[in-house]
Parts: C-alpha cells; structure tokens; sequence
C-alpha cells in the first residue's frame, strides 16, 4: 500500500514520483508501506499551506480549537489497539508498551484539550491610579514539529497538541523508520475536524527536515532526536532568529544505595535498561550500585536479564522487541566490542540474535557489562540500545558525582530507604528528571518533560511548559484616568 503527505487538507503524492519502504524491523519480509519521500518542494508546499490556514485558525477561540483536540482523544482512545498493533509492526517494541505510547497521545491531547479552557495570563495590580494590568498569551505562526521513530505517537502529540491550542498551525515530518504512525496520527486530527492546512504531513528525509528548520515562514522549530542533529537544527534556525525547542540525548543514572529493596531496584533496571530494547532517551543505560550489595544486585540482575524473552513484539509472550533499524543494531554491536576493548567485564549477552524466528530481524541480547568505569566510553556515549553498565561506588556522594559526570541530564532514579538520602539526591543530581524508588522512565503527561546540558536547550514538553514553546507572552496596559500617567515617574502620587 501506498501512503501520501497530508498538504492542505487533502492526502497527495510527492511531485518527484520517488518512494520509501516501510519494513518490520522484526521481520524484514513483512512490507508495511510505501511512502513519499518528499523533497524540499513539497517540504514548502507545506509551510506555506500552514501560513495561509493561520490567518484564521489563531482567530478560533481557544476553546472551540480545544474541542476539537477533545474529539481527536476520543478518536485515539477508540483505535487504540489497532494503531498499537501497527506501532509494533512497524518500530518493533512489544504490544504492551505500544499501548503505552498510543495511551499517551490520548493523555496529552486530553490535557491539551483542557488548557484551551485555560491559557492562564496574569492580572496584577498597576502602580498607578486608574490603570489596568495583564498579560495574555499569543500565538507565533508556523511550527514545523519533526520527531523521532521510538515515541511515534507520543512524541508528536507533546508537540503538536499545545501548538494547535495556542493557535498556531503544524508541518509535522516523522522519522522515516515510522511514518505509519504518523499517518494514523494525522487521520485521527483529519476526522476530529482539524480544518485544512491547520496540519500538514509530509515524509521523508533530510532535506525535508533541513528546509523545515530554515523556511522564512516557520517561526517555531521544535525537534526531537540525536544531539549531533539537534545541533544542526539549532544553527539552521539561527539565522533567522527563530524560536527552537530541542529534545536531544540522555545517558541516564540509576543509583542503588546499600539500604535499597534489591529486588524492587532490579525490577527497575530491567525496565529501564531494556524496556524498548533500550531505545529511550530515559533508558537507564547506567546503573551505579554501592559496594556492599554490589555482588547481590549484580547476581539477580543478570539471572533476570538472561530470561528475557525476545521476538517480534505483536507475540504476547514476548518481554523485548528488535532494535528499529539495521543500522541501530550495526551501532549496539559496535559498542559491545567498545566495552570488551576498554576492559569492562561482560556478564551477560553481547551477541546479535539470529537464530530460527528471529533470523529476519534486528535482534540483540540483552546485555550487561560489569566493572565500568565511569570514563569508559559505554559509560558516557548514549548507545541506544539493550546495554547496561554496571559501576561501583562507596557513597552517595561518589554515586551523585558518577551520575553528573556526563555530557547529558535528562533523567535519573535512587533506590533507597532513607528519606534523607533521597532529598539530597533529589537535591545535587543536576537533570530534567528525578525519580526515587522507580526507574528513569516513565513520566506523566502533566508535569514538565526535558533535560538539562547536553540534553536541551532550557524547554520543556508536556505540562503547562508546553505552552511556553508554543506562545509567546504579550503585556496589556490599560490606562482609563482619561489623563497621561508615566510609568516609574509618576508613582509618587497617592
């Protein structure tokens, strides 16, 4: 079958005639698509559909937009399972978390859908007589949203739910490895009434995303994927002084203390190593464990790790997926063999997956390395993949100073009986995220959603944060003495 982009409210093929195709990551015969691969032309058509349906859908009152966004969740919630069934098909994790994901798109347009009732300003008191004070939140224009393949629907729904709230309009380019998503996504927005050129769909690859960070008509860029394309991004949009959002990297910590619950601290390192075969950016790719129970977490984690079940993600019994691409399991590979050289220990896994069922996919072992140092590089490269690195410490403080000590400050977790011991963790790891007693990941659609350093670039997703992104601040005064009032010149007059 074949898929077309989504320009001005009607579903239309690239111009270039040129195609890409959509596979199973799990089984590389199972062909799910054909899909435009656009060229920067269309990449403008798109833009340009966007600025002409801005001119009255900023005018739409917010809760009529929001209401909108109120039948898109009901529409999501109603397919649910189907668009899980092809998430795992086409980006490979296992049903039970593509649930997951299409669970938060519903979450976040449900919330999104509720600040159009809101918007919330500010009044506050003039230091004049007669004068009134507020500030208002208002639209920018157009927001190209490019996102990555490991949240299809999550990630854009973060995105482009807060935008259509505050009123501006959408050109939306997915990942390649998952534009089916993507399709279903834009679909459920075409049926809920989204009026035409409000969103716009269009697949494809770099140039694609290069025109959609320079375009003069794109006033908000807001990118989700790697640090190195996050950098390019930004200087391409610089230029123009555009407003940019970055979700980049993270190389999350786990800390362990010696007064933790073992089994509750190995039940999260499983999910956080290995949930999603690794491929998040909160996956909990270090684990730093006090000395003295070392040796005990080091045991069940491994005899935990090694049951894994691994296969296609639509089988139920199936605990860990494939990595998306041959080329993201080309690069898991090639870390394992960084880890050997740099003198780490493999406790378990280390191989690619080939054998029987699972010869037509991306598989690799769930993998544990021990005795990592923090300077090594597997403990201070993200990898992206089904690799855990196991280090000791003799402290919290020791444990905190591993966690900081790389480029990245996402998301971080303590496991630990000590109330104490949690607040200054809470207190001195430097990143977006903190968890206590609970792995790296799972966040919740309400709160902010982002890191620090290398991470981003200061915004947040998710919450009222993404407002932020999507608005800028306007000040009203409103000054009804009938006579001229300075501001700070004035104010001496009681």
């Amino acid at each position: 079958m074949t898929f077309n982009n989504y320009i001005d409210g009607r579903w239309v093929a690239s111009p270039s005639g040129r195609l890409f195709e959509n596979r199973n990551p799990a089984d590389h015969t199972d062909l799910i698509g054909r899909f435009q691969a656009s060229t920067a032309d269309d990449a403008g058509d798109a833009v340009a559909a966007a600025a002409r349906a801005y001119a009255s859908w900023r005018l739409v009152p917010a809760p009529r937009r929001a209401e909108i966004l109120f039948r898109a969740a009901q529409v999501l919630a109603a397919r649910k399972e189907d668009f899980a069934r092809d998430m795992a098909r086409e980006m490979g994790k296992v049903l039970e978390e593509t649930r997951g994901d299409v669970q938060e798109a519903i979450d976040m347009t449900y919330y999104m859908a509720g600040e159009g009732r809101r918007l919330y300003g500010q009044t506050v008191p003039s230091e004049l007589r007669s004068k009134f004070a507020m500030s208002v939140r208002q639209p920018i224009g157009v927001c190209s949203v490019i996102t990555p393949w490991n949240f299809p629907m999550a990630i854009p729904s973060w995105k482009i739910m807060p935008a259509l709230v505050c009123g501006n309009t959408v050109v939306f380019k997915p990942a390649t490895l998952t534009p089916l998503s993507a399709v279903n996504f834009v679909k459920v927005l075409e049926e809920a009434g989204v009026p035409a050129g409000v969103v716009n769909l269009v697949t494809g690859g770099a140039d694609v995303g290069t025109l959609l960070s320079t375009h003069a008509g794109v006033s908000v860029v807001s990118f989700t994927g790697s640090t190195a394309v996050g950098r390019l991004v930004n200087q391409h949009a610089a230029a123009a002084f555009k407003k940019v959002h970055l979700e980049m990297g993270g190389k999350n910590v786990v800390m362990i203390m010696d007064d933790a619950d073992l089994d509750l601290a190995v039940d999260g390192c499983l999910w956080g190593g290995f949930g999603t075969t690794g491929q998040r950016c909160t996956a909990a790719s270090r684990v730093v464990v006090h000395e003295r129970v070392y040796d005990a977490f080091v045991d069940a984690f491994v005899r935990r790790a090694r049951a894994l079940r691994v296969g296609n993600g639509l089988d139920p019994a199936v605990q860990m997926g494939p990595l998306v691409s041959d080329a993201q399991l080309a690069t898991v590979v090639a870390y394992v063999e960084i880890g050997r050289h740099e003198g780490a220990t493999l406790l378990t896994g280390g191989h690619r997956l080939a054998d029987g069922a699972l010869a037509g996919g991306f598989f690799h072992e769930p993998t544990i390395f021990g005795d990592v140092t923090p300077a090594m590089r597997i403990a201070q490269e993200e990898i992206f993949g089904p690799v855990v690195s196991l280090m000791r410490c003799r402290s919290l403080d020791e444990a905190v100073a591993i966690g900081n000590g790389v480029a990245y400050g996402l998301s971080a977790s303590i496991y630990t009986r000590d109330v104490n011991t949690a607040f200054t963790a809470m207190r001195d790891m430097y990143t977006g995220i903190f968890y206590v007693n609970a792995p790296t990941i799972g966040a919740e659609v309400h709160l902010p959603f982002g890191g620090t350093k290398a991470t981003g670039n200061g915004h947040r997703e998710a919450g009222t944060a993404a407002l932020d992104v999507f608005s800028e601040w306007k000040s009203i005064y409103v000054d009804f003495s009938g006579r001229l009032q300075r501001a700070q010149i004035d104010t001496q007059q009681l």
